[in-house]
């Protein structure tokens, strides 16, 4: 009887063939995916129905081309990766409630008891609708993303910080463009409407309050325990070094498991797992369905989660070479306070160059070599905390990744359509 394999040995194993530069994000209710030309969204309505929207990506490489040099392109991608994160939820959050709040008026105006609820079912068709059953599951929890953190289209919680975790791969193009380029443009807010839209304003507070929350977690907490167990930084560099690595995983992996207990981000982490699937689906070269994705590991060797586990291997290195202690000494900073402000203000300077060098090794040199025995081990931290951060999804939300899925791979045709026939157009003229 053979054993059956594990989804971590699966992502490996069965890494297709078709290497996709596509990837995603799970968001509340829905996925976000990102190709050469644009970036879509797929949102689980309450109605049931499955809500589509893409915008264009415009390439900086001719203008900025310095940004799209080694170690630089990391930090432009995670920046990127950020913003467009930033964006995708928003749109999410204004579509996976749009019905709620006016469920929750009618019901307070006219209650429907279920005595009265069996009465409509029984006069006919032309009265179901009043027994309709509601299409989302309720809450197992009493932890409700908008209530608990505010209205969803003008304050996102510091789980924004989570956009990084699902960056897979390089997408050929530069910042975003603003303009949006939907499928249905009736479900498009208004411009009148500032209220439900997401304004660069917003956007910056949420992101400035997303890091700043990400530095208190993973660089100022970590440092300020390390200095009380091992004492100043000066006195035992490479232990202080390495205990501060190790408190700063065991916080990531701890804050990840907490919030992983939340029903609604549990849900997400389904929404990351539909989003690997469908990705493995298409490398396999398999048409885009959820029998077929539904069969394939919830994991994928290319996770950007990889590369925020990498981020925090790397880091112990850089801070252990960089000589700090002479800086020390040479400015003669006391002990205490001072010293230790000095020592996280060096971690949050040289955190570009850490997101750099991990960018390089998980995302260029990992994706490259998915056969390369170092791989699987550089990799393996990486793919442990997927088990985290993904969960087997139901049909509905491979649905979603399907639909996201594919209105990338419809403009890439159209685009490589185009190109095809520009290229003809010219060499007719040349033969001419």
């Amino acid at each position: 009887m053979t054993r059956e394999k594990s989804d971590l040995s699966r992502a490996f194993s069965e890494d297709g063939a078709r290497k996709t530069h596509v990837g995603g994000q799970a968001l509340l209710e829905g996925i976000m995916m990102r190709g050469k030309y644009n970036w879509s969204v797929a949102v689980r309505e309450p109605s049931g129905a499955v809500y589509t929207e893409e915008h264009d990506l415009a390439s900086g490489k001719e203008k900025n081309g310095w940004l799209y040099w080694p170690l630089v392109r990391g930090c432009r991608a995670l920046v990127e990766s950020l913003v467009l994160g930033f964006k995708a939820l928003e749109i999410a959050t204004l579509h996976a409630y749009a019905e709620e709040d006016e469920g929750e008026e009618k019901a307070e105006e006219k209650p429907v008891s279920g005595t009265a609820c069996e009465a409509a079912c029984e006069q006919g068709p032309e009265h179901e609708a009043a027994c309709e059953q509601p299409t989302r599951q309720e809450s197992e929890l009493e932890f409700s993303w908008r209530d608990d953190f505010g209205r969803p289209d003008t304050v996102i919680d510091a789980l924004g910080a989570q956009s990084s975790l699902e960056v897979v791969g390089e997408a050929e193009g530069g910042a975003p463009e603003p303009a949006a380029n939907s499928k249905d443009a009736r479900n498009i807010p208004s411009a009148k409407e500032p209220e439900s839209e997401f304004g660069k304003k917003e956007m910056a507070i949420s992101m400035v309050c997303g890091l700043a929350l990400g530095i208190v977690l993973f660089i100022v907490a970590p440092a300020f325990i390390t200095n009380l167990i091992v004492g100043e930084y000066d006195g035992n560099t490479l232990l202080w070094n390495i205990v501060d690595g190790v408190l700063r995983v065991a916080v990531f992996v701890f804050y990840i498991w907490l919030i992983g207990r939340m029903s609604e981000i549990k849900r997400m982490f389904g929404y990351h797992g539909a989003e690997h699937k469908t990705i493995h689906c298409y490398e396999h070269g398999l048409p885009l369905t959820p029998e077929n994705a539904r069969s394939f590991p919830r994991l994928h060797v290319r996770c950007g989660t990889a590369f925020l586990i990498m981020v925090m291997i790397i880091a112990i290195f850089v801070y252990t070479v960089v000589p700090l202690n002479a800086l020390i000494a040479a400015w003669g900073v006391p002990d205490g306070a001072p010293k230790l402000a000095l020592v996280i203000l060096s971690r949050i300077v040289l955190m570009p160059v850490i997101a750099g060098v991990s960018y390089e090794i998980t995302v260029r040199w990992a994706g490259s070599h998915p056969d390369n025995p170092l791989v699987k081990v550089v990799l393996w931290p990486g793919m442990q905390m997927q088990y985290l951060t993904t969960n087997e999804p139901d049909d509905g939300m491979l649905e979603c990744a399907i639909a996201a899925m594919k209105l990338v791979l419809d403009r890439e045709e159209a685009e490589t359509g185009k190109a095809a026939q520009a290229e003809q157009t010219t060499q007719a003229a040349q033969t001419a």
